[in-house]
């Protein structure tokens, strides 16, 4: 179930809750109590499915920031775009090898 549904239904039981406790007696205080307990218990629930929410959206922002910091390491600012050609990935604004200055093949 996700998230948001659970909260939905914890949040109508909460206020299930609370309508009994209106309209009960005050005659019976150890049954007050019981229903007390149970709405504070779906309000620790509540709490708890809230924070479970969070920390998954948390999780996939933290990921998706990974995976972005990861696919603009190659292109990123520093970075050199690559091209594909014949012999597999060359730096587009490097120069071929016969031409470097101090290359110990130049003639």
């Amino acid at each position: 179930m996700k998230a948001n549904k659970a909260h939905k239904r914890i949040s109508h039981a909460e206020d299930l809750i609370s309508d009994v406790l209106e309209r009960y007696s005050d005659g019976a205080p150890e049954i007050r109590q019981q229903l007390l307990d149970a709405k504070a218990a779906v309000g620790r629930a509540k709490d708890a499915v809230s924070l479970q929410a969070s920390s998954a959206k948390t999780n996939a922002r933290k990921k998706a920031a990974t995976n972005e910091a990861a696919s603009e390491s190659a292109t990123g600012e520093g970075g050199k775009e690559a091209t594909h050609n014949e012999t597999g990935f060359r730096r587009v604004d490097l120069p071929p090898a016969e031409s470097i200055v101090g290359f110990p093949f130049v003639t």
